[in-house]
């Protein structure tokens, strides 16, 4: 009997100890949550904050409409010394003057990514972007001599090429009234990072329903949502009660079409012999996905597949969206103000004179004041209008404290906009990004390709891109906006695009002679 009583203890022992793990666990979690939430009550933040739910039940379901909410936030707090929002449990400080985004940026300490990019590792992984420790330096330091200056030259055959293929696009559209520019210049920019960082051809150009743009798109919305909505944190609630199953579908698009490319490249490489000098050109064109494929760490085992993809789906989701919405912003504001565009014109008429000959990268260092419109666009429209950090350290920002694990939300799209160090923040001025006129500015009140040791790795690309592709349109077409810019809406998901497209008119200019 005694043996019999002892047997039917053991499973009344096993959930008293079950249920006792479970009250320490909640216990410790609503005593930390609590302890920040009474900590960080002086600052100042939004009225009608809950516990638990914080301030996500006032959030906007819309991207557009949270995005002009978000804006409309850092108008109204300006002044403030500092911003704080609870997204759920999660405390978030929200940043945009260049004094308190430089204490974190510039601290290796506060390097590792926010909570809400947990959401985007089914699809990147944990790759460049959103690893961090050592993994991301071993990734930092492998991936860093793919953008060499050198390396990068011999990727302008392939942007002049795929320009070209562009205009020619475009001139079916010259003198025939408004279209929407958007779809061919991310297209465009597609082909470009599918061709010099993966060494694959994939005619997106060709093929405009192109369903692997269609899926970023749709993917950067879904992310974007549940990252504001904290009841779908969770997975099994997400998925049977949230977009779970779309999300799924569409990742598999995106894994696909990645996967596709790795293994195709693969073959190539095993398939060719490594004898000839073509092949050394070839590798440094396909300087990325070569790399990968070849690497090996220091006991000289090479990537797995996993790893691989994690950078080829960072690098074609970063390396084609942010450039593609840069570059419709540019047209726009060149649309919209006929000063700038005569003036870029005639730069380019001063490199080129009437030859349609391709761009070098001599002909790049000369186009100054296009670099100064590209970095005026990106003022005003930063292709990333936020990012955010988890705060690595306990720290005093601007005489608050704030404690370990906060995430800071660095809102580039409002610390672009300061005044202070760009007087009439709301009007395009590329004149501003001239030497004489940078003067003094600080380093972090200007960081459309972030700051500090995680700044954007392919920020050259971009420029070099940016430069080849815009010049290309100007070079053979008057541009002109069909919108006013304050009739655009903004949607600032993972990328900040235009919600309803980019409206433009094309009329193609005289050419005299061609050399």
């Amino acid at each position: 009997m005694a043996a019999l009583a002892s047997g039917s203890m053991i499973p009344v022992l096993g959930v008293s100890i079950f249920i006792a793990a479970l009250t320490y666990l909640t216990w410790k979690l609503l005593s930390d949550y609590l302890h920040k939430w009474f900590e960080m009550k002086p600052i100042p933040g939004v009225e009608g904050t809950y516990l638990f739910f914080g301030n996500a039940l006032q959030f906007k379901t819309d991207a557009g409409d949270f995005f002009r909410q978000l804006e409309e936030l850092t108008q109204r707090f300006w002044d403030a010394p500092l911003l704080k929002l609870w997204v759920g449990p999660v405390p978030c400080l929200i940043l945009f003057h260049a004094e308190t985004v430089e204490m974190v940026l510039n601290n290796p300490v506060h390097m590792k990514k926010a909570f809400a990019y947990n959401f985007l590792h089914p699809w990147l992984g944990t790759g460049l972007l959103t690893s961090t420790g050592p993994k991301w330096r071993q990734r930092r330091k492998m991936l860093t001599p793919t953008f060499h200056f050198s390396i990068l030259n011999d990727f302008l055959e392939v942007m002049n090429e795929q320009s070209e293929i562009l205009t020619k696009k475009l001139e079916l559209k010259a003198g025939k009234g408004p279209f929407n520019c958007f779809s061919h210049v991310t297209l465009c920019a597609l082909d470009i990072i599918c061709e010099t960082a993966m060494g694959k051809k994939i005619y997106a150009q060709s093929n405009s329903d192109s369903e692997y743009v269609q899926s970023v798109y749709k993917m950067s919305d879904i992310i974007s949502r549940r990252q504001r909505t904290p009841w779908f944190w969770y997975d099994f609630v997400y998925k049977y009660f949230g977009e779970g199953r779309v999300h799924d579908k569409t990742l598999e698009v995106l894994h696909s079409f990645t996967y596709k490319v790795i293994h195709e490249r693969e073959e190539s490489i095993s398939s060719t012999k490594p004898d000839s000098d073509s092949d050394q050109a070839t590798k440094k064109r396909q300087a990325l996905l070569d790399m990968l494929l070849n690497t090996t760490d220091e006991n000289g085992n090479r990537m797995s597949h996993r790893d691989i993809q994690e950078e080829v789906d960072t690098f074609m989701f970063r390396g084609h969206d942010t450039t593609a919405a840069s570059m419709n912003w540019i047209l726009h504001l060149l649309g919209s103000h006929p000063e700038a565009h005569r003036k870029v014109q005639q730069e380019l008429q001063e490199v080129f004179g009437t030859s349609d000959r391709p761009f070098t990268s001599e002909d790049l260092n000369k186009l100054k004041y296009l670099e100064c419109v590209i970095k005026e666009a990106l003022r005003l429209f930063p292709s990333v209008p936020f990012f955010a950090r988890s705060l690595g350290e306990d720290c005093h920002i601007n005489g608050f404290k704030v404690r370990k694990g906060v995430n800071a939300i660095i809102i580039t799209y409002a610390l672009h906009r300061d005044p202070r160090y760009f007087p009439d923040p709301e009007e395009f001025r590329p004149e501003r990004f001239l030497p004489e006129n940078s003067v003094g500015r600080p380093a972090y009140a200007y960081i459309p390709f972030s700051a500090g040791l995680r700044n954007c790795i392919g920020q050259r690309f971009a420029l070099m891109e940016e430069k080849v592709v815009i010049g290309s349109v100007l070079r053979k077409f008057n541009v002109e906006a069909c919108e006013k810019r304050a009739d655009m809406q903004p949607v600032g998901e993972l990328i900040l695009r235009p919600e309803k497209g980019m409206w433009i008119k094309l009329e193609k200019r005289e050419q005299t002679s061609s050399n």
